[in-house]
């Protein structure tokens, strides 16, 4: 009887340490950074349609490069959100806070709303690769009524190391530029 019951406990005691092996780190890119200068914007709604991204930001492993061609999930470092959905919201929230401006929204929606301008964001790579954390990606500007538009390319690398924490920082990092960018850009439209 004491063989099974030492049995069992070595049984869960194994099982439980597998358990906690195997435990899984969850990371977001979703909350905006504090903008040090605040623009002033004249009575504009702003729609930001919904962030594109590559495939591999749609699955939840976090990804990283390890050459040009091929890429690795990592299955203890997960995303939180759904990135598409998480950056949109993030850069909704920064332009709110950049402009004090309350109308910016999710684009698009109903006809009681309709926005002045609408920016499309589409992130091309945004990945770490080496020491390096890369985000290429194209916003475009559109003056719904004028039908005036505008469009950037971005582009910019961010060092880091192996560590997930610290590509999470860096990409963290790399898209308060970009941020930053799509700011200037519809300040200067």
């Amino acid at each position: 009887m004491n063989i099974i019951k030492i049995l069992m406990l070595l049984t869960a005691f194994i099982g439980l340490t597998g358990c906690f092996s195997t435990s899984k780190n969850y990371y977001v890119l979703s909350v905006a950074s504090t903008p040090s200068v605040v623009f002033p914007i004249n009575r504009k709604v702003i729609g930001v349609e919904k962030v594109t991204v590559p495939g591999y930001l749609y699955k939840r492993d976090i990804a990283i490069a390890k050459s040009e061609n091929e890429i690795t999930l990592l299955g203890n470092a997960l995303w939180g959100e759904d990135l598409d959905s998480g950056l949109t919201n993030r850069v909704i929230d920064f332009l709110q806070r950049k402009f004090n401006q309350p109308n910016i929204f999710a684009y698009p929606w109903g006809i009681d709303k309709q926005p002045n301008l609408k920016v499309s964001i589409q992130i091309t790579r945004f990945i770490a690769q080496g020491n390096n954390v890369y985000l290429d990606a194209t916003w475009r500007i559109e003056n719904l009524k004028t039908k005036r538009r505008k469009a950037k390319l971005f582009k910019t690398t961010v060092p880091t190391t192996a560590n997930i924490k610290d590509i999470v920082a860096s990409m963290n990092k790399a898209f308060m530029e970009f941020e930053e960018t799509v700011a200037q850009g519809i300040r200067n439209f």
